[in-house]
C-alpha cells in the first residue's frame, strides 16, 4: 500500500474534518499500479501555514480554498507552487459564488476544482482522477532516467488498454469460426464492423502513444521548412472524409490556396488530424465543421469550429492533460485515448504558439491555434 500526502488548506474546521472522514478508508487503484494508494491527511488554516508546511514536508495533492484568513489567499499558494515548479496537484475547493475564480485558477495551474458544498462521491471522484494523473505524470518523467522497470510499467499501460479490444476481436472471430450465426457472410456483418472499430481504436492508441513518447523524450525528428498549410489541410480533410461521411458531418475548409509557414509538415498534419477528428467525433448527426486558416498580422491563425455537443468550463480546464477524456452521458459511447489534444498542445508549444478553446454545452466547440509567421 502506497501513501500520498494530501494537504487541506481551509479555515473551516468542518471542511477539514469532513474531508478527513470522507477519505479515511478511501483507496485508489489502477489496473497497472503495483499498489493501491491511500492518503495521509494534513491541515493548514492559512496561506502562510500552507506554504510553511509545503517547504518542510513532501506534499502530493493540495485541496485549496481561495478565501483564507491572513495576508495570503489560496491563489497566492497556487502561485507559490507554480513558481517553485513543485510536483504537486492542486484542487481548488470553493463556494459557487467564487466559481469564476476557481475556473481561472485551473487555467493558471490548478488541476481541478470542487465547488462547496460537495458530496463524498464528488470529492472521491476528483481525488481518484488526480491520483491517476499524478501516477501517470511521475511515471512518464521517470522513463527518461530510469531503466527497464519503469519502461515496463509504461508499456503495461499500453498492454492493458489493448487487452480488452483484442479479447473482443478474438471472441468475434471464434463465433465466426464456429459458424454460430449460420453459413451466410452477411449474418456476420455486425461482428466484422465491431471488430474493425476495435482495430481502429487500437491503431489510434498505438500511434498516439508513439507520438507522445517521441515528443516527451525530445527525440522526435523534426524537418522545419517552408510548407503550404492549405495543402496539408486538404490532405487532412480528404483523409477524414470517410469518417465524416459515416458520422453524417460536413467539413468545410476555408483557406487561401497559398498560406505558408516554417514548420514540420508531419507535425502540422498531426495537429490538423486530431482537431478535425475530434470535431467530427463529438458532433451531432447532420452537423458541420468549419476549418479556417488565415493570416492575422504576423501570425497564422488556425480555427476548427464544430456544431457538436460542446463542453462545460470545468471540462475545458482539463482538456489538454495526458490521458484525459471528458466523460458524461453524451460521450460514454465514444471511444478515444485521451491523448490527442495533449499531443496537439505539446506540438503547439514547440512553436511557442498558443491554443484556445471556446465551448458551451450543446452549442459546439471552437479550437483556435496562433502560430508566429516568421518566414
Amino acid at each position: 500500500m502506497s501513501k500520498l500526502n494530501l494537504l487541506v488548506v481551509d479555515d473551516e474546521p468542518g471542511i477539514c474534518s469532513g474531508i478527513a472522514r470522507i477519505l479515511e478508508n478511501f483507496k485508489v487503484s489502477y489496473p497497472f499500479m503495483e499498489d493501491d494508494f491511500e492518503f495521509t491527511i494534513n491541515e493548514a488554516n492559512t496561506g502562510e501555514d500552507a506554504i510553511s508546511f509545503i517547504e518542510n514536508n513532501i506534499v502530493d495533492i493540495i485541496l485549496l480554498d481561495n478565501k483564507l484568513p491572513g495576508d495570503l489567499q489560496g491563489i497566492d499558494v497556487l502561485d507559490f507552487v507554480n513558481n517553485k515548479q513543485l510536483d504537486i496537484f492542486v484542487i481548488m475547493i470553493t463556494s459557487y459564488a467564487s466559481l469564476e475564480l476557481a475556473v481561472k485558477a485551473t487555467k493558471t495551474g490548478a488541476y481541478d476544482f470542487v465547488p462547496k458544498p460537495f458530496t463524498p462521491k464528488e470529492l472521491r471522484g476528483s481525488i481518484e482522477t488526480v491520483t491517476k494523473q499524478l501516477f501517470l505524470r511521475r511515471m512518464t518523467k521517470k522513463m527518461s532516467y530510469e531503466g527497464k522497470q519503469i519502461r515496463f510499467q509504461f508499456l503495461s499501460v499500453l498492454s492493458h488498454e489493448l487487452k480488452a479490444p483484442l479479447n473482443a476481436i478474438e471472441g468475434y472471430l471464434r463465433l465466426m469460426q464456429q459458424g454460430t450465426a449460420g453459413d451466410k457472410i452477411e449474418n456476420y456483418q455486425e461482428m466484422i464492423e465491431r471488430s474493425l472499430v476495435r482495430v481502429d481504436g487500437m491503431r489510434s492508441l498505438i500511434l498516439d502513444m508513439l507520438d507522445l513518447t517521441k515528443i516527451e523524450s525530445g527525440k522526435k525528428g523534426r524537418e522545419l521548412k517552408i510548407v503550404n498549410l492549405y495543402d496539408i489541410a486538404r490532405t487532412s480533410v480528404d483523409t477524414l472524409l470517410p469518417f465524416s461521411i459515416q458520422k453524417d458531418v460536413d467539413v468545410y475548409l476555408n483557406s487561401p490556396k497559398i498560406i505558408e509557414i516554417k514548420a514540420d509538415p508531419q507535425e502540422m498534419e498531426i495537429i490538423f488530424n486530431n482537431l478535425l477528428s475530434n470535431a467530427i467525433k463529438y458532433n451531432k448527426k447532420g452537423g458541420r465543421v468549419d476549418f479556417k486558416i488565415q493570416y492575422e498580422e504576423n501570425q497564422v491563425v488556425i480555427n476548427v469550429q464544430d456544431t457538436g455537443i460542446g463542453m462545460t468550463q470545468a471540462e475545458q480546464s482539463r482538456l489538454f492533460n495526458d490521458f484525459v477524456r471528458i466523460k458524461n452521458e453524451q460521450t460514454k459511447g465514444i471511444s478515444g485515448t485521451g491523448l490527442g489534444l495533449s499531443i496537439v498542445k505539446k506540438l503547439v508549444d514547440l512553436y511557442n504558439g498558443k491554443i484556445e478553446v471556446k465551448a458551451m454545452p450543446g452549442q459546439g466547440s471552437s479550437f483556435t491555434i496562433f502560430l508566429n509567421n516568421d518566414i
